[in-house]
Order: structure tokens, then sequence, then C-alpha cells
């Protein structure tokens, strides 16, 4: 089994939850053994970013995403699965964190501005 650590941006994703939702998130990867990550199998998944290995694990309704670091698993993000973030970082597209927060922001009032008509 590997140590778990959580980037800010996983904290803040965390405390957003309730205790019991954390939990159940925070099992799967928490039970994660080096055959695993050899041999990824769904809902566990393998990339490579800028030659770095990453890792993408669904767990309910969320994904984190993650790297080996010796024995540590170093979780980078926790996104909702039907986020723009989320979607962005699966196909991904080369978009800084301010940039995120932009279209985000304008993804969501181009949508709004669709049922207006």
């Amino acid at each position: 089994m590997y140590q778990v650590t959580f980037s800010e941006q996983s904290l803040r994703e965390l405390n957003q939850l309730d205790k019991l939702l954390q939990l159940e998130l925070i099992e799967p990867i928490s039970n994660l053994k080096p055959g695993d990550l050899e041999h990824p199998r769904e809902p566990l998944g393998k990339f490579t970013r800028a030659g770095k290995e990453f890792y993408r694990l669904r767990s309910g309704d969320y994904r984190f995403y993650f790297d080996l670091q010796d024995e540590t698993l170093h979780t980078h993000y926790i996104l909702h699965k039907n986020s723009l973030e989320d979607f962005l970082l699966r196909n991904r597209l080369p978009v800084s964190e301010q940039q995120l927060v932009e279209q985000h922001s304008k993804f969501w009032k181009y949508l709004e501005s669709l049922t207006k008509k």
C-alpha cells in the first residue's frame, strides 16, 4: 500500500464534501497496490503529460489525478466528472489554472445565453 498525499486543490475539493463521502472517495486510492499501477484497468487509467506519467482514478462522481513519487501517491487534482476542468484535463488541452477559471466562467455564460434564445 502507498501513502497518499494531496495538493491544495485536492484538499479544498475534499473539504467541501461531507465526511462520509470523503471516506468513500478516498478508499479506492488508499487501497491501490503496485500491481494495480503496473497494469491499470478501469476505473484506473494511465497517461503521460510532458514526459511524466500520471494516473486517473474514478471514484464515485469524482476523478483523482495523481502520480507516483517513490512510495507516495501524490494527488494533484480531484475533479467532478462532469466539470469543464475535468474535460480539459482528460483531453490534455494545454491550459493554465487561470485559463481554466476564465474558460469555466465563459463556458457557463455561453450556455446560459443559449437558453435565453
